[in-house]
């Protein structure tokens, strides 16, 4: 029986963009991952709300992902009320059978930067594995001096499945696209192209639908399906856990 290890990309993806699938690409291939879901947050809890509505963000995620063999599109955040934290998330996995040694969390080295802001912190760490990769500017070699309470928990890749203990904070350092959703939707907004930022298919559906030529956070939210129908979409792709 094949070893399961389960990547889990999470984020608001507003839009999905080269930046996220460079990370878990490169988790993916330094962890040896059988499996990737990228889950689309609901409602953020520590930025501004965003732009697209949730069917836009989850459908985009959907289209970034076609023909990624082993990769999953979860509207597990999307179909559960309120915050999407992290901790909760992770929490839903282990309902469904994953064990927390069996899940890696797949984060960038800014964001993982202020995890003890996160909710849960530091329980959370205990959750799953952590896969932390280097973005543009900010390299992973860096944390272990910024968080010098985590230090122990580091390691780099390979992955040891015989190894016993607690999750581990994976350091994996691998060159990501220098992309942000901020420049996406600024670039969008003023009629400027984005081509080679997101995958074509994203790119034709931002441009159909009009995203971001708007600032109005869930600007359309009347004219789609609700939240809960981004489950329906594109259903036959939909493999969440």
């Amino acid at each position: 029986m094949t070893e399961r290890r389960t990547g889990i990309l999470g984020g608001t993806f507003d839009p999905i963009h080269y930046g996220h699938l460079n990370i878990a690409e490169a988790a993916e291939a330094a962890l040896g991952l059988t499996q990737m879901f990228v889950v689309t947050a609901n409602i953020p809890p520590h930025r501004r709300q965003p732009i697209a509505s949730a069917y836009e963000r989850y459908a985009m995620v959907v289209l970034a992902i076609d023909k990624r063999p082993g990769w999953r599109a979860s509207d597990m955040e999307l179909r559960a009320e309120g915050p999407s934290y992290t901790s909760g998330t992770l929490a839903r996995f282990r309902e469904r059978g994953y064990l927390r040694t069996e899940l890696f969390f797949v984060i960038g080295a800014d964001a993982f930067a202020d995890i003890a802001a996160w909710h849960d912190y530091p329980e959370i760490l205990d959750h799953a594995h952590f896969a932390v990769v280097s973005r543009p500017g900010f390299s992973v070699a860096a944390l272990p001096k910024m968080l010098p309470a985590l230090a122990d928990r580091m390691a780099r890749p390979p992955f040891d499945a015989h190894r016993g203990g607690p999750p581990l904070i994976f350091l994996i350092d691998a060159p990501t696209a220098d992309v942000s959703g901020t420049a996406i939707r600024a670039r969008c907004e003023a009629g400027q192209p984005i081509d080679g930022l997101v995958p074509p298919n994203v790119q034709q559906y931002i441009e159909q639908h009009g995203l971001y030529t708007s600032k109005i956070p869930g600007r359309r939210a009347a004219d789609v399906p609700s939240a809960a129908a981004a489950g329906r979409l594109h259903g036959k792709n939909r493999q969440a856990p």
